[in-house]
């Protein structure tokens, strides 16, 4: 089984550490192939930025999915996420979905931990979007922004710890979730000081994309009514474009 990572971002080093937990969790079940956007930002904060992010994942899923048999987009928005499950016909999983369906498996009420007061209203959304806003128990982060993402799981451990068990303790979370690719990894790490299931997102996806493809087929996707129509484009890459050329007809 091939399972594309689709990280959305341009930072090659958040790819390679999501990747290893990937296929750390894949086992012998997946080969992980990881995919780093060729342009863009070095991550992703913002709708704006996950707007444009998501656009650039379906040029790599157009490239890159034809021999997959399932895809992760490996940002904790899901950039793109509902728009790609409806052009391509592989099972596609958000990892911010993905760990919030985990986590309501585990527990009442969840809580999403990270690294950066820009992304709480954001990162709310997602609950809602997955239609469990309701044992949604709030978005815990610093005060300030952190800005080297690529050092936020070695220097925000122990202000992450805090702010999880003040989710349990004053927001009533039976589960935390660790948001944004920065934070991959941390999740075992972190565990033994939690008093509360912590849930990796990437490995959540991992799981879940793995079991998706043994369940679903190709032609089962293919066949689904909310296709968009085919349309001719201008300016899109080559592999985009004949994805959306071909749709299906509603």
């Amino acid at each position: 089984m091939k399972i594309l990572l689709l990280n959305p971002n341009t930072t090659e080093a958040l790819t390679d550490r999501m990747s290893e937990i990937a296929q750390d969790v894949a086992g012998s079940d997946a080969q992980i192939v990881p995919l780093t956007a060729p342009r863009g930002f070095p991550y992703i904060a913002s709708r704006t930025e996950a707007q444009i992010a998501g656009a650039i994942s379906y040029e790599m899923l157009a490239e890159h999915s034809h021999d997959a048999d399932a895809a992760i987009i490996a940002a904790f928005g899901d950039p793109g996420l509902i728009g790609a499950r409806e052009s391509f016909d592989i099972p596609i999983v958000g990892m911010a979905e993905a760990a919030i369906l985990h986590a309501a498996m585990l527990g009442e009420r969840f809580s999403i931990v990270t690294f950066s007061p820009v992304m709480r209203r954001w990162y709310a959304d997602c609950s809602r979007a997955v239609g469990l806003d309701g044992r949604f128990a709030g978005v815990r982060t610093p005060d300030e922004h952190f800005q080297d993402v690529g050092r936020a799981h070695l220097d925000l451990r122990s202000e992450i710890v805090k702010l999880a068990c003040d989710a349990v303790k004053h927001d009533g979370a039976d589960v935390i979730i660790l948001g944004g690719a920065p934070l991959a990894g941390l999740s075992q790490d972190l565990q033994k000081d939690i008093p509360a299931p912590v849930v990796d997102p990437i490995a959540a996806a991992t799981v879940q994309a793995i079991s998706l493809a043994k369940l679903t087929s190709r032609q089962v996707l293919a066949s689904r009514a909310s296709k968009p129509i085919p349309k001719s484009s201008t300016g899109l890459s080559a592999c985009l474009s004949d994805v959306l050329a071909r749709g299906q007809a509603l």
